[in-house]
């Protein structure tokens, strides 16, 4: 028969609780029986007593105090209300009669021998009525003791018993359960539970068996297949020529594939299941991988040469829970090379077209003075194509050249305090005949004073000219430009803002890559290299830079730079 853990344990605390209310219910029931039986001693027959005593210290005092008439009267009054006893009541009503006798002449003794017997007979009558009442008390207690012994004997049997059982009706099962599911951590699925209870401790023991035997049978049907799948990733992972680290979701290291060894300089045997941290203290690269998680470019000393490695750290989820990562470092050292080259052709080639391009513009503006020669209108027009064309070809050699600079990271500044009014105005005067061609107003918000702010005057002065350009070419005629300068506690903020055509906002984070040409304003004296070099300039001292535009309504470029 089945007998669940909740009704065994309401039947054993139950039965307990009901004989610890009868043990109660005995104790309180016999203190009282105990308690009436000592008042009705001291009540009823002690103070008879007493009161008795008064007056035979009184009847002895009558011819000498005239007190003691009115002590022995309060006494008998006291006492005939206070008669309980058989035969007690005819010798108070005796004594009555003799005192009322001797107040009549309280000289006359004749009568006191009488008062005093009957005092003497009420005396004996209480004293027998103590002792039997003593007694019965005795008795009450005799029975109280056996009685609360038998209970308290058989409360504590009872008691014993519980003690006994229940923990092990509890903790066997529990140690048992315990042990079982430790064994099924350490991937011992062979191990059994045998609970010879019906209960739910039995059922659950059950369970666990048939648990464990489903994962001892899935363990042993897809053991070999996992380890298959294992070795192919291993080999996989092996072969690639990145570098892989695996981590677990307390970052110990699971794996490393030999490029990643050969990268930290270890073992994959010699650090698995370390944790990183503690492997950073004495490992550079592994240090950097775990403080630079935002970096994403490395630059490693490598077989023999510095190399370049791109830095991704991919999540590992299950059902949206971080499991493990890994660290993927990827060799992109010939893309660096390639750049490099390419970035020393530029700069090649553009410094030696400079020269010869200035030569074309010096040639051209000579034949324009009519002081050496006369030209027709058709030669004119050939020679102002020519000097545009130069001027097209000096301008993207230029950017070319300060680009290759910046790539380098080459750009020469020179930092200095200088007023933000004096950037502004180097600009404006550059700009000033291409606003007067478009019949273009320049507005300048600059309020006074400002400190200083510490930048290379003339970078700055070509990053404001570039904006002011910009603005220019793509502004309406007789439209507004303005330029505003603004402090923000320790940094001092420079604004182009027009009211052209402005940028659509999916084009907005490209708007200073290199290369980069809003689709449908190509121009053809643009490079689009003005705004990826204007960023170069300022984050090289410092600063930042930002737009915001709304199409159809205009554009707002901007650069910070720290107060001097």
């Amino acid at each position: 028969m089945r007998v669940d853990l909740k009704t065994k344990l309401i039947v054993s605390l139950g039965f307990l609780f009901l004989v610890i209310l009868l043990f109660g219910i005995l104790g309180v029931f016999y203190i009282n029986k105990l308690s009436t039986d000592a008042e009705n001693i001291i009540k009823n027959n002690y103070e008879t007593l007493v009161f008795s005593n008064n007056m035979l210290k009184a009847i002895d005092e009558i011819p000498d105090n005239k007190n003691a008439i009115e002590t022995f009267e309060s006494n008998l009054a006291k006492q005939e209300k206070n008669v309980t006893e058989p035969g007690e009541k005819p010798a108070t009503e005796e004594l009555r009669k003799n005192f009322e006798e001797l107040k009549i002449n309280p000289n006359d003794s004749s009568n006191y021998g009488e008062i005093r017997q009957t005092l003497q007979e009420i005396n004996n009558i209480n004293q027998k009525a103590i002792y039997k009442k003593n007694e019965i008390a005795k008795h009450t207690a005799d029975d109280a003791i056996f009685w609360l012994t038998i209970t308290f004997s058989f409360l504590t049997l009872v008691a014993f018993t519980l003690v006994l059982n229940i923990p092990r009706v509890i903790a066997t099962p529990v140690r048992a359960l315990s042990e079982g599911i430790e064994e099924i951590a350490n991937k011992n699925y062979s191990k059994r539970i045998y609970l010879d209870q019906k209960d739910e401790f039995g059922d659950l023991a059950n369970t666990f068996n048939i648990m464990a035997q489903k994962l001892d049978e899935y363990e042993h049907s897809n053991l070999a297949k996992i380890k298959f799948e294992k070795r192919r990733i291993e080999t996989i992972i092996n072969q690639m020529k990145d570098g892989i680290i695996g981590l677990d979701e307390k970052k110990n290291i699971l794996f490393l594939n030999a490029v990643a060894e050969k990268l930290l300089g270890l073992k994959e045997s010699e650090i698995i299941g370390q944790y990183t941290a503690d492997i950073a203290l004495k490992n550079d690269l592994m240090r950097t991988l775990l403080q630079n998680r935002n970096v994403n470019e490395l630059k490693i000393y490598t077989d023999q040469k510095e190399s370049y490695f791109n830095k991704d750290v991919l999540d590992v989820t299950n059902n949206n829970e971080v499991i493990g990562q890994v660290i993927v470092l990827r060799n992109i050292t010939p893309f660096h090379e390639l750049n490099e080259a390419k970035t020393n052709f530029i700069a090649t080639v553009s410094h030696e077209l400079k020269t010869p391009i200035s030569s074309i513009k010096m040639s051209a503006q000579l034949l324009a003075d009519s002081r050496i020669s006369s030209l027709t209108s058709d030669q004119k027009e050939l020679l102002k194509s020519i000097t545009d064309d130069a001027d097209r070809l000096l301008k993207i050699t230029s950017e070319l050249l300060n680009m290759s600079q910046a790539e380098t990271g080459n750009i020469q500044l020179k930092l200095q305090a200088v007023q933000p009014k004096t950037i502004v105005e180097q600009a404006l005067q550059a700009v000033l005949f291409q606003a007067q061609q478009k019949n273009i107003i320049i507005k300048k918000n600059i309020p006074q004073p400002l400190p200083s702010v510490q930048a290379d005057a003339e970078k700055t002065s070509w990053v404001l000219i570039n904006f002011l350009t910009n603005a220019i070419k793509y502004s309406t005629e007789s439209s507004v430009i303005e330029v505003s300068v603004s402090q923000k506690e320790n940094k001092i903020s420079f604004a182009v803002a027009d009211q052209g055509k402005g940028i659509e906002e999916k084009y907005l984070p490209k708007i200073f890559d290199r290369y980069f040409k809003v689709p449908g304003t190509y121009e053809r004296s643009g490079t689009g290299l003005g705004l990826a070099i204007s960023k170069e300039f300022i984050g090289a001292q410092g600063g930042s830079i930002s737009v915001q535009s709304v199409l159809n309504e205009g554009s707002i470029f901007s650069f910070t730079l720290n107060a001097a």
